[in-house]
């Protein structure tokens, strides 16, 4: 193991300087660090940060978000599934109706839904929904189907 001069001194020659070099560099600027006990962290409230579309939030002492120490973490809030859900149904005077995303160079197989129960029949793949205008009333919109 090294002293903590020939530490620093290899990390000078390594190019750390700066909070890398006090951080590793061993002394007494660390036996000074106030190191908070485990009921102290406990009762701390958690603080977050900005939370993600697969649910990730970190808290802020999380050594996770050290990625993000030179730049902000990049959230984008227009989460694909919402913007879907502002579509209007698709109305079909058919019994089956027929989805495939719009072209198939896109990965969107071809999807048949059935249309017989009442309410709105959502694609599996994107999301999209139809309803069928014999079958489906005004106040049955809040019954929705999915059809993988």
């Amino acid at each position: 193991m090294f002293s903590s001069s020939k530490s620093a001194a290899v990390l000078r020659m390594r190019g750390a300087t700066g909070a890398m070099a006090r951080r590793w560099k061993g002394g007494d600027e660390q036996k000074n660090v106030p190191v908070p006990s485990p009921n102290e962290m406990a009762q701390r409230p958690a603080e977050y940060d900005e939370l993600t579309h697969t649910g990730q939030a970190w808290d802020i002492a999380d050594w996770r978000r050290s990625r993000f120490e030179y730049m902000p973490k990049q959230v984008n809030p227009n989460i694909a599934a919402h913007l879907i859900a502002e579509l209007a149904p698709v109305p079909s005077e058919e019994r089956v109706v027929r989805c495939d995303g719009g072209h198939r160079e896109l990965g969107h197989p071809r999807v048949y839904i059935n249309l017989d129960k009442p309410g709105t029949h959502a694609c599996g793949y994107c999301g999209q929904r139809f309803y069928n205008v014999h079958m489906t009333k005004a106040e049955e919109f809040d019954i929705h189907h999915i059809q993988v």
